[in-house]
């Protein structure tokens, strides 16, 4: 029997999966032939991707589309469900674009290609399948799916330090994975159905303690994939060991998997709980853009710098899903795809220049503009994205969210004053140290004992492919920001609604003192807001 309709979600999930198991039967000594086979796995899945969003995706439904449900595993209740909305389908966009920019970056290596090819691919496909899963223990196979291939990725191809790195990534994230699990399965076996259906899930009502407890059980598995202070430890280290492709997708497409699931799971099914943990994630998102911009002062390793970069945008993240508002929330999921490319553009770059003089330490790297002025003008355009130069993707997405934070109205005055100064003053601290970075890394004093690889000299027209194809949706997105928006607004107008709709509940159910000063000191809900709410 063939579906009514082509299956395109499951076709999209999994095509790089199924394609994988080819490689080991390609003849090929050298890896020439996977790399080209792996590149044009990757290509067609992301065309079939825009094919069938261009064609079946309407921009105007916030609602589940292209839904696929076939029976798994029906003794467990396991379904092989899958779906996108307005929050999935751009990730999955940038997840397809970043991993097929990746496996093109990856060109040159000789080292096992085979294994490392087949990892590449089996990556993709569970990241697809994190966006797209819509049964709680799908969601919960992908996320483990994908921490293997990472782990494996840096420990066989990373630097000197791999192995401890891998090892610390691994931990971190399996461990924090258990929680996903356990508050997954106290909310499928609550009530009279069990059931691992998302829609279904979100329309239990569950007692405060249970709530809260999921609540806070997926805020820590996801908050160390954002990753979040003081969670964040293990991504340095994989940043710093990691080769570029791999450090790509890290930042272009893992982390985001963090913001995405905070909204999918602790909005969209708890909305009731994240009424009381909303300024929590406020707070941690002004501690992670403070701590990360302090913390990338004092690297002295290039790519170490670019990873505490990501902690520091990572918190404006925080800040837009704590705003109760659809710009704050839109803002989030924009900066999300935003810092997607960004980032990617940023470590692909590092990556060339580390190719070029074997080092990542800057005090080495200096006079570097000289030698490679074409990765100088690249590092430098993508630099700018990334310290929010007006016109670039990265500045409208920290301003969306100053300004959903801004004209929120479930915070007190003080509240949003002291939130909007510190994310601020990182602000002011992001351009210092990035551009401190480009002064080194290209103006600094050149080393005498640098091995310059001058043979490969400036960036090659397949590296300069690969960076202007990150930049030119960053500037796009930066001129005309509606090219992202107008996928996923209307489903975070639905999402702030919800929320809202949730503090409205909690508040007319408190004593006449607010919610939030009980809560902490500084953010309150002031009589005539509750009432605004209320209505």
């Amino acid at each position: 029997m063939f579906p009514e309709q082509v299956p395109w979600l499951s076709i999209i999930t999994l095509l790089p999966l199924v394609a994988s198991l080819a490689i080991p039967l390609i003849p090929d000594s050298q890896g020439r032939v996977v790399r080209w086979y792996a590149l044009g796995v990757g290509i067609t899945d992301f065309c079939i991707i825009l094919y069938a969003f261009w064609q079946n995706f309407n921009l105007q439904n916030s609602t589940y589309q292209l839904v696929e449900s076939y029976a798994w595993i029906p003794q467990i209740g396991l379904n092989w469900s899958v779906a996108v909305d307005g929050l999935s389908m751009p990730l999955v966009l940038l997840a397809g674009f970043i991993t097929t920019m990746a496996t093109l970056a990856a060109w040159n290596v000789t080292n096992k290609p085979r294994l490392f090819y087949f990892l590449i691919l089996v990556m993709y496909s569970a990241q697809i399948g994190v966006f797209v899963a819509q049964d709680i223990l799908m969601f919960f196979l992908m996320w483990e799916i994908e921490l293997v291939p990472v782990y494996l990725l840096i420990s066989i191809w990373g630097g000197q330090k791999r192995r401890y790195a891998a090892t610390k990534f691994i931990l971190y994230t399996a461990a924090a994975s258990i929680f996903i699990l356990i508050s997954g399965l106290a909310m499928a076996f609550y009530g009279d159905t069990v059931t691992f259906d998302l829609t279904a899930l979100g329309l239990k009502h569950y007692p405060k303690v249970l709530a809260m407890l999921a609540y806070a059980g997926f805020f820590i598995a996801f908050a160390v994939k954002l990753p979040v202070f003081p969670l964040h430890t293990w991504l340095p280290d994989a940043h710093s060991e990691a080769s570029a492709p791999i450090s790509m997708i890290l930042a272009g497409v893992l982390l985001k998997m963090g913001g995405y699931a905070l909204i999918r799971f602790n909005i969209e099914l708890l909305p009731d709980a994240h009424v009381y943990f909303a300024p929590v994630l406020a707070i941690l998102g002004v501690v992670n853009i403070i701590y990360g911009a302090f913390a990338a002062f004092g690297q002295g390793n290039l790519k170490r710098r670019l990873a505490y970069s990501s902690i520091a945008h990572m918190g404006f993240v925080l800040i837009g899903i704590a705003s109760y508002t659809d710009l704050g929330i839109g803002g989030a999921v924009l900066q999300m795809v935003s810092h997607g490319a960004i980032a990617a553009c940023l470590f692909f770059l590092s990556g060339v220049a580390y190719d070029r003089t074997h080092t990542l330490m800057m005090e080495k790297m200096g006079g570097m503009a000289k030698a490679m002025p074409k990765v100088f003008a690249l590092f430098t355009a993508a630099s700018m994205a990334s310290l929010a130069l007006p016109g670039m993707s990265g500045f409208v997405g920290e301003l969306t969210i100053f300004l959903g934070i801004t004209t929120s109205d479930a915070y007190s005055s003080a509240f949003k004053t002291v939130v909007v100064f510190l994310a601020a003053v990182g602000l002011i601290l992001t351009p210092i140290y990035l551009l401190s970075m480009l002064r080194q890394v290209f103006y600094g004093k050149a080393d005498r004992e640098l091995a310059f690889e001058s043979y490969l000299g400036d960036a090659r027209p397949r590296e300069v492919a690969i960076a202007m194809c990150l930049l030119v949706p960053i500037v796009g997105i930066g001129l005309y920001p509606k090219i992202a928006t107008q996928t996923f607004d209307v489903k975070t107008v639905a999402v702030a609604s919800q929320v809202r709709t949730a503090l409205s509940t909690v508040v007319a159910q408190q004593p006449k003192t607010p919610l939030y000063s009980r809560l902490l000191a500084a953010p309150q809900l002031a009589v005539t807001q509750t009432s605004n709410l209320a209505e």
